[in-house]
């Protein structure tokens, strides 16, 4: 008896051991296609066209030396201005919409844990404590067969009463044979990839915003200074057109017109107001602070941006966020494929269960109140309508448009590249010309103002004069914001600094995070 009972013990193992052999076996298989990073529409040229040899000798802006530098780290610290930089170090921490995927990151996190728990078996249990009383109107017929024929009869519950302490516990495994849980997993970490490099594409967003509405502030404070001095010399004119007038010598057309043009200047000062502050509310919103307790100071002062590192095109699909967003999304779209294809395979799942059971309490956790049972079941969809086939059509589809998303991010990336280093070269040599159109225009209004108070010329050659320069003034000024924007647009072109070694890997991203930083927020 002691020999069979050995003998049944080791073929039981042996058995475990083949059925434990061949599940591993089994699990390394991965059904679904293979990732590879995709390849650009067309291959990188070697040199930004914008950036080229001729255009670093024509006048004006020109891009940094050497060209294979990169932006680094807090990129507006290149414009070397004390109060850009402390905006800028208040948009990481109090903007909420870079609070907002910061979450959406958080989220992808724990849906890779989400994923990966499906790797392990699933224990359950229930205890429970019943007690019952039968009906006494309750009876069993039964019938029974003896030599000498068969005998009928009726029993009554009459009332019986029975209590149950159960203690059961279950457990479930679903061993990963095909990879879709793999899969699964993959698409998670992809899946949080994209919401870390989305994350890094709102933060370059919302500073590039930051840096472009300061600019934009101090463009209206050189417009506000040029219409205030407008005003002061259209008040000076009006004095004077007036004197003359009232000794004779003028006559009151002249007047008028002095009074009316000075009243056109004073509403274009009070006009210039009006999206000055409406750029400071929004760098309010930018920080994350009311609009209403906060402002900028005035500095009427505009710069010329300095040399720019735009590196070589081969680099750029490594520096920009969103096209390592884009890239991952694809990589997220393969592992859907898989997931795809390994419906089409059956399901092994190994359940087991057991317990203890009594009708009294103290016998509840004895030897023989124990029950148990095991056994594996495979579950096959036989027909489904074709239902798998679609799925697996729907997510190729989602693949493919999902390459066309990628390839137009990338050329969308070269165009932004490409369009703002010429805007920026342009913008400084039309800013030279611009500058000379306004030199030459304070010459007419200093030339036209000496022949009307000589009386050469009547006064509203002196206006003319006057329109001219205050045009060119303004225009010259929003020519140099329009510079310093597109400086900006081309650093968020050009990825900010950021470079993809600082995506999270996916082992980074299925590291545990603390519960803590899931905390609910006040």
């Amino acid at each position: 008896m002691k020999n069979d009972l050995q003998r049944l013990i080791r073929n039981c193992a042996g058995s475990s051991l083949y059925l434990i052999a061949a599940l591993t076996l089994m699990s390394a298989c991965t059904v679904g296609p293979k990732y590879h990073t995709p390849t650009p529409s067309a291959p990188a040229a070697a040199n930004y066209k914008e950036s080229t040899v001729n255009f670093q000798d024509t006048e004006g802006w020109k891009v940094a030396n050497p060209q294979e530098a990169m932006l680094r780290g807090k990129w507006w610290q290149i414009f070397n201005d004390p109060e850009l930089n402390a905006l800028e170090e208040q948009v990481d921490v109090n903007n909420q919409n870079i609070r907002e995927y910061f979450e959406n990151l958080m989220t992808a996190r724990a849906e890779i844990r989400e994923a990966r728990a499906q790797y392990w078996p699933t224990v359950t249990t229930s205890p429970s404590f019943q007690r019952s009383r039968a009906s006494a109107n309750l009876t069993n017929t039964f019938n029974t067969s003896t030599a000498g024929g068969s005998t009928n009869g009726q029993t009554t519950n009459s009332g019986q009463q029975s209590t149950i302490w159960s203690f059961p516990v279950d457990i479930s495994w679903i061993p990963d044979l095909w990879g879709k849980i793999r899969n699964e997993v993959r698409q998670a970490q992809y899946a949080a990839q994209v919401s870390a490099a989305d994350l890094e594409n709102e933060r370059l967003t919302e500073q590039a915003s930051l840096a472009q509405y300061y600019f934009e502030i101090r463009g209206q404070d050189a417009l506000q200074r040029i219409l205030d001095d407008t005003v002061a010399a259209d008040q000076k004119a009006l004095e004077v057109t007036r004197g003359a007038y009232d000794t004779g010598i003028g006559d009151y057309i002249s007047v008028v017109e002095a009074q009316a043009t000075l009243e056109a200047a004073q509403a274009q000062d009070i006009n210039v107001k009006i999206a000055r502050a409406q750029y400071e509310h929004a760098i309010a919103v930018l920080i994350g602070k009311l609009a209403t307790d906060f402002s900028v100071p005035v500095r009427p002062e505009l710069t010329s941006p300095p040399p720019i590192p735009v590196g070589v095109p081969s680099e750029l699909l490594q520096r920009r966020p969103d096209v390592a967003a884009a890239e991952r999304t694809l990589a997220e779209a393969n592992a859907t494929i898989g997931i795809g294809y390994g419906a089409f395979f059956p399901s092994l799942t190994l359940s087991a269960s057991g317990g203890v059971e009594s009708s009294t309490f103290k016998k509840w956790f004895t030897w023989p109140s124990r029950f148990w049972s095991i056994g594996p079941s495979i579950s096959q969809t036989i027909f489904n309508g074709g239902l798998y086939r679609a799925e697996l059509n729907q997510y190729s589809a989602t693949y493919n448009a999902d390459l066309a998303s990628y390839r137009q991010t990338v050329l969308t990336a070269f165009q932004q590249v490409e369009d703002n280093l010429a805007a920026v070269r342009l913008y400084s040599q039309q800013i030279e010309r611009q500058q000379a159109a306004v030199r030459h225009a304070q010459e007419f209004l200093n030339l036209e103002m000496g022949r009307y108070e000589t009386g050469i010329d009547p006064y509203v050659d002196v206006l003319t004069a006057q329109t001219t320069l205050l045009s060119d003034q303004q225009t010259l000024a929003t020519i140099q914001v329009e510079q310093m924007a597109s400086a900006v647009a081309l650093i968020e072109a050009l990825g900010g600094g950021w470079d993809l070694s600082q995506l999270p890997t996916p082992g980074q991203l299925t590291q545990k995070v603390p519960n803590s930083d899931y905390k609910l927020q006040k």
